[in-house]
């Protein structure tokens, strides 16, 4: 574990070139670190996303946590732009991607960025994740209890027109999917779907679902957290992510 952290808000341009904010979160030292772009939960850019954030710096990668309901409410709280955000639709497929490749741009740009690039996002920025990986060729995914990922047509919208489920045959990294076995969105089924076609379609993934956790066991701000899955959820980033972005030794 490194002690010596750096971690500070940054801006850069997203989507159309918007300038929006991100959390930026590295080792304090000298050397180049794998990336890991972080995608929030749905309720948004808050202190729990940023502290996770500063947990990979602490374990030796370069990371950033986009904004992703900034243009909602610049200048609000977090919560309060993530309300809006939510109550017109959500972010929409192009925007999250472009805000995505934005925040890759600008964190690969810096001298203390390597090569490999990581992407790990918690519900909502679990189905993001997944999305962004289909588009953006991520050397390591990890979602966790990312909703919708198979998304029915009856939720279907002129902003998310599609489902990411159906994009997947354009994933380039592996999947890593850490669920719970009590959730409702994604159920167990849900789950299911998404580790079949997976396979079906020959790409490299593994899937985890945790017995007595449900939705968002990862938050340990909420009554949803579960000591037990999240301690074996993070033993399982931290080796995914270690066996994908570290540089060969």
């Amino acid at each position: 574990m490194i002690d010596d952290i750096v971690a500070t808000r940054v801006e850069f341009p997203g989507w159309r070139g918007d300038e929006i904010p991100g959390y930026l979160a590295r080792p304090s030292g000298d050397g180049s670190y794998p990336i890991v772009v972080v995608l929030h939960h749905r309720d948004g850019w808050d202190r729990e996303s940023k502290e996770i954030a500063r947990r990979f710096a602490t374990e030796g990668y370069a990371c950033i946590l986009p904004h992703l309901h900034h243009r909602s409410a610049p200048g609000e709280a977090p919560e309060v732009a993530a309300k809006i955000s939510w109550d017109a639709g959500g972010v929409p497929m192009e925007q999250l991607i472009g805000d995505v490749e934005g925040a890759l741009a600008y964190l690969g740009a810096q001298p203390f960025a390597a090569a490999k690039r990581g992407i790990i996002g918690y519900c909502s920025g679990g189905r993001q994740s997944f999305l962004a990986s289909t588009r953006i060729p991520f050397d390591a995914t990890v979602v966790c209890y990312g909703p919708k990922i198979d998304t029915p047509p009856a939720d279907l919208t002129d902003a998310n027109p599609v489902s990411p489920l159906s994009l997947a045959g354009d994933l380039v990294g592996p999947v890593l999917g850490l669920f719970g076995d009590d959730d409702r969105n994604p159920t167990p089924e849900a789950v299911g779907a998404v580790d079949a076609e997976l396979t079906r379609l020959g790409k490299e993934h593994r899937f985890v679902s945790y017995p007595g956790a449900g939705h968002a066991f990862f938050a340990v701000n909420l009554p949803a957290y579960r000591w037990e899955a999240a301690m074996a959820g993070w033993a399982e980033v931290d080796g995914w992510f270690d066996r994908l972005l570290r540089d060969p030794r």
